[in-house]
């Protein structure tokens, strides 16, 4: 089955749940997150911040076992002969292209995760705090903060009309 029927099935399968669940479930995704669970939530009628409450939770769910996943697929990946190479590369590239993490660390990582635009997230913080080796007692609170600041823009921007519109 083609990527974009299984993406279409998957949203049609979530827009015939109940508003909660909805909202829930896509901010569980790792593509929409929060910034397409809010605009969700509002259109189906949900009250703003029961909407932020389930965006927010729904978004974080997956942080903790992706990060350990993440983490013990590494550590079995560098070592192995044959995905060795190809974890190398991705730690490589992870620690070139994350400046603004290194460079302002647990702030950098916070607001990696809170500025909503596309190839940020929770889940890209995620990604990040797991192959920079940041441990997760710092990490996590520090994704927790910018996904709470994510959702305060989301959803302020949902309410004022601004993203409402592009569903």
């Amino acid at each position: 089955m083609e990527l974009r029927a299984l993406w279409t099935a998957l949203l049609q399968w979530v827009i015939g749940l109940p508003p909660l669940e909805s909202t829930f479930f896509v901010a569980m995704l790792p593509v929409l997150e929060l910034r397409g669970a809010v605009p969700l939530g509002m259109a189906l009628g949900m009250d703003p911040l029961v909407t932020f409450a389930v965006a927010v939770l729904g978004n974080l769910v997956p942080v903790i076992p992706f990060y350990w996943l993440l983490r013990f697929l590494y550590w079995r990946g560098v070592s192995n002969r044959y995905l060795g190479p190809l974890f190398r590369f991705f730690d490589r590239r992870a620690k070139l292209n994350s400046p603004t993490v290194r460079k302002y660390g647990l702030v950098g990582l916070t607001l990696l995760v809170a500025v909503p635009l596309p190839g940020t997230g929770a889940w890209t913080g995620t990604v990040v705090a797991a192959l920079l080796d940041i441990p997760f007692k710092q990490g996590f609170p520090a994704i927790v903060i910018g996904t709470f600041i994510a959702g305060v823009i989301v959803t302020v921007l949902s309410y004022m009309g601004f993203l409402t519109g592009l569903l």
